[in-house]
């Protein structure tokens, strides 16, 4: 399953905007089969903040572990916020 995140808009801001993003994917999410991984594609994203990253990735991240694979991840602004949220969760995403 590939969730684009292009959708969510190109700057991708606030932590509001980051639960409303993870609220929004949820109905995609209940049709994952169970070994199935999720690609989170950051194809066209400009700009991310650590915060909208935490609403949204942190718990894909949690619930997902391995089977979350980010895609497009070589903008500055996203590799930061990966970092960033590495760090503080302790946990390494897996990225294309």
């Amino acid at each position: 399953m590939v969730i684009k995140l292009e959708k969510f808009g190109k700057i991708l801001l606030f932590r509001e905007n980051g639960k409303k993003a993870f609220l929004d994917i949820q109905p995609i999410l209940k049709k994952l089969k169970e070994n199935e991984n999720i690609e989170i594609d950051f194809t066209g994203v400009t700009t991310s903040t650590p915060s909208w990253g935490d609403e949204f990735l942190t718990p894909l991240l949690k619930a997902y572990g391995e089977r979350l694979i980010l895609g497009n991840t070589s903008n500055p602004s996203v590799l930061a916020v990966l970092d960033i949220l590495e760090k503080t969760t302790g946990k390494k995403f897996s990225k294309e």
